[in-house]
């Protein structure tokens, strides 16, 4: 387990796939955090995909679970480890409504970040955010990491293109900001 100031980063229970569910079901929640389509999941979608994470060693993934206030509110993962270039991809999401703008995705981004270049002698983390989502882009930015590239009209959201931004930040750079 991870602490934060504000969070705690745990492995997911059983318990949290409820809330999971929830989320995932929450099309304006989930337009915000993915740039394939919204669609709807049962929970026995949900519970199978848990399920199945659980007999793989080295999936080339670690995930944990987001608390706060002993309530799961959301989940956090790097994933696309490059081994040879130490790098991998940041994803995360706050499901419950009632802990966004308040920090709560900081302090998880920090913490994941300290396990990434401290406990998996990562060099870089990068992630991609749909340029819209301006509260999920000014926490990065917040966070240290910088805009690296930008795919223009590459996701379609709401009946519309929205272009999909690369951003990333290098160990040096984060330990200059700790």
């Amino acid at each position: 387990m991870l602490q934060g100031e504000k969070v705690l980063l745990r492995a997911f229970k059983r318990e949290d796939l409820v809330r999971k569910a929830e989320f995932a079901n929450d099309p304006d929640y989930m337009v915000l955090v993915s740039d394939d389509p919204w669609r709807p999941e049962s929970f026995e979608e949900i519970e199978a995909r848990y399920e199945e994470r659980l007999g793989e060693v080295g999936n080339g993934s670690v995930g944990f679970a987001i608390e706060a206030d002993g309530v799961y509110i959301g989940h956090c993962t790097l994933f696309r480890f490059d081994e040879l270039a130490r790098t991998a991809m940041l994803g995360i999401g706050i499901g419950d409504r009632t802990y966004w703008g308040h920090g709560y995705g900081r302090d998880a981004i920090g913490l994941l970040l300290e396990y990434a270049f401290n406990l998996r002698n990562l060099r870089r983390v990068w992630l991609t955010v749909n340029a819209t989502n301006e509260r999920a882009y000014h926490a990065y930015r917040a966070c240290g990491f910088v805009e690296e590239g930008r795919l223009r009209h590459h996701v379609w959201l709401r009946g519309t293109y929205d272009d999909l931004v690369t951003m990333g930040i290098l160990r040096e750079e984060w330990e200059a900001r700790t």
